[in-house]
């Protein structure tokens, strides 16, 4: 049997998980350049895919059109016409389930979790690295007959800032920093008093960037940039295609376990993580950056971390374990990473 000339990658959410794809497709792209690939995702996404060769988006209006199984079918009528001989199931939900029955394609490869492995992790069975999740994307490709070379990973270069976003950031030639200090569970976020103190720190030699979204994260963003005039905050201000041209041009972004940690790596930029209730070892670590990027909290004093692989169960008194992590350890590891 002849090798899919088309493949379908489905990946519906969530934004972190869809942005890990990215490298792995560029890296595909580059490896398979003959071979078309359609994206199934949402339509907020499409940004990051704008500079992959070859790769078309098709969004899914789950909410709208495709909403419940008359609208998954509805979708399913859409991609078979566009003769897709293959299909790559990176979420395999039982949404995605449906649809690949659905489609009927010639071959089907879904990724492999590693819920067991997961499982061991966080019940303390075995406190090891597991299988990233960008290799086990790279997988799916290997049992459709494409393996993929991750080791040697190339990044599209920064975007050209326009006047506008040049004024809102009021040029600088000073280091840029993004900082994200949010995430959707409060075990993953790091103390917002020591933030403030992060950022404030930073602020002296470096000009930070905040990142967030949301009326009450937009709030919090703004007491953080009447600090100092070193301190900008971009939450509501910028499409979101607009904020990945600015994290194209970040020295560094320090982030928590979240999306934007994932949104900086996939565009080659460094990324300082602070870790919480989570660990890097259950494999969602930012692509391509040394292990000792990763700021966990310390397992001495929290020894069933991670208590979840996303973050969104925890004993209460761990609620704050990312506060482990001091002030200056982070300061000082961003000093270095710049350096």
């Amino acid at each position: 049997m002849s090798k899919p000339k088309h493949i379908l990658v489905i990946r519906l959410s969530a934004m972190g998980d869809v942005a890990m794809t990215v490298p792995v497709l560029r890296a595909f792209t580059q490896q398979y350049p003959d071979v078309k690939l359609t994206v199934l995702t949402r339509a907020f996404f499409r940004p990051l895919f704008r500079d992959l060769n070859n790769v078309t988006v098709f969004h899914a209006d789950l909410k709208g059109e495709h909403k419940g199984l008359l609208g998954l079918y509805k979708l399913s009528r859409e991609l078979r016409r566009e003769n897709c001989d293959a299909i790559a199931d990176l979420h395999n939900v039982l949404r995605t389930k449906i649809l690949k029955f659905l489609i009927y394609a010639r071959e089907i490869a879904s990724i492999d979790k590693g819920r067991k492995s997961k499982k061991d992790l966080v019940k303390g069975k075995k406190f090891e690295q597991l299988k990233t999740t960008s290799q086990r994307y790279a997988d799916v490709f290997e049992t459709l007959g494409f393996p993929l070379d991750l080791s040697k990973p190339s990044f599209p270069k920064p975007v050209t800032l326009h006047a506008e976003i040049l004024e809102i950031i009021r040029g600088s030639n000073k280091k840029r920093i993004g900082i994200a200090p949010f995430a959707a569970h409060d075990g993953k976020k790091y103390p917002l008093d020591l933030m403030a103190q992060v950022i404030k720190e930073l602020s002296k030699n470096y000009q930070v960037l905040l990142f967030g979204g949301g009326e009450n994260e937009i709030a919090i963003l703004n007491d953080f940039e009447s600090e100092t005039d070193g301190i900008i905050n971009l939450a509501g201000k910028l499409q979101f295609s607009e904020e990945l041209d600015v994290i194209s041009n970040l020295d560094v972004m320090l982030s928590m376990d979240s999306g934007n940690a994932h949104l900086a790596a996939m565009l080659g930029v460094k990324v300082v993580t602070i870790w919480g209730v989570t660990h890097p070892f259950a494999g969602f670590a930012p692509f391509n950056q040394p292990d000792d990027y990763a700021l966990v909290a310390d397992r001495k004093q929290y020894p069933k971390i991670p208590t979840s692989i996303y973050g969104n169960k925890y004993p209460d008194d761990y609620k704050h374990a990312a506060g482990g992590v001091s002030v200056e350890a982070v300061v000082e590891k961003i000093k270095v990473v710049l350096s």
